[in-house]
């Protein structure tokens, strides 16, 4: 990801689609074929994320990577899967592969473009999709231009949508940085992820220029957002949004804390029945943001849905849904 100052082009779609072009690692681009060979044409783009993409170290974790599709009844020949991913988006499976001799893995989601368009957009309500593709992430495959001209434009509405989500949590004067790090530290208490402090201060700082020209693009849309200072680096913004609005945002914000863990629960009990060790992923991914670990016994392996419910009180008195 390029981290220079001069990283700035005129305007936000631009900026994205560049980013979106830039190459990808052999392994990244192994996997992403292979992904692309099980589905293959109902395959549409394959969008590439998250932590292993940001370190740049493939082999050491999980990969995440978004699988974007045409219909889901091209791509499940179980009419409940479909039904589970239209539902509840998006369906959840895990894959590993060889690649020059080391276990490549990630964990991959399905979703269809048409939903990727509307859960990335002010239309949503929920974090999960717009917080997430705010930030960088690389199209490692699109089937043609009119795809990859469609993910842009999602991908823009996303950072949009983030940032005028966020303003009302922000002081009257503030800048890139501040923006970035409310607006994730927010969105990682609607998930169940209690992210340890800090993490978003990390994240934001290690790719701040790409952030900061971001925030200029997508600020200068908002008439009631100004420059304080053009010469004052970094640039610091001046919000004049009313007491009102500042108060109807955070009180939104506090739903989406509620929903947002209703609804991750759901997801998370949902991808234990969509790959193979699923109980113990979720309770790996449980313990490696929360601390709490709690070992899968042989009756949640066999029946997940109908033995987790003692499992998740455990979790939850140990503090791993804060």
């Amino acid at each position: 990801m390029n981290t220079d100052a001069s990283y700035c082009p005129d305007d936000l779609r631009t900026l994205l689609d560049a980013e979106q072009r830039i190459d990808v690692s052999p392994a990244t681009a192994a996997l992403s074929n292979e992904l692309c060979a099980r589905y293959g044409d109902k395959v549409l783009g394959v969008l590439y994320y998250g932590s292993c993409f940001r370190s740049g170290t493939e082999e050491d974790g999980i990969l995440d990577i978004f699988v974007i599709v045409d219909d889901y009844r091209n791509v499940y020949s179980k009419r409940a899967l479909a039904f589970a991913n239209r539902l509840l988006p998006p369906n959840v499976f895990y894959h590993e592969m060889d690649f020059e001799g080391a276990t490549l893995r990630t964990k991959y989601a399905i979703i269809s473009l048409d939903q990727f368009i509307h859960r990335t957009s002010h239309k949503c309500f929920h974090t999960f999709f717009w917080a997430r593709f705010a930030q960088p992430c690389i199209l490692t495959f699109a089937r043609d231009d009119t795809v990859r001209i469609k993910v842009v434009a999602a991908l823009e509405r996303a950072i949009t949508t983030f940032a005028t989500r966020v303003l009302p949590l922000l002081p009257p004067h503030f800048d890139a940085e501040t923006l970035w790090t409310t607006g994730l530290s927010a969105s990682y208490r609607t998930e169940l992820r209690p992210e340890q402090p800090g993490t978003a201060t990390r994240l934001v700082v290690r790719n701040l220029a790409r952030y900061e020209a971001v925030t200029r693009l997508v600020l200068a849309l908002h008439p009631e957002i100004e420059e304080a200072d053009q010469r004052s680096n970094p640039v610091h913004y001046v919000a004049a949004l009313s007491q009102r609005r500042r108060w109807i945002g955070r009180q939104t914000w506090r739903v989406r804390r509620v929903q947002g863990k209703i609804i991750n629960l759901l997801r998370i009990m949902k991808a234990a029945f969509t790959f193979d060790g699923g109980v113990d992923y979720v309770l790996w991914k449980i313990e490696r943001h929360s601390g709490v670990k709690v070992e899968a016994t042989p009756m949640l392996r066999r029946h997940p849905l109908l033995a987790c419910w003692p499992t998740v009180w455990r979790l939850y008195r140990a503090g791993a849904f804060r």
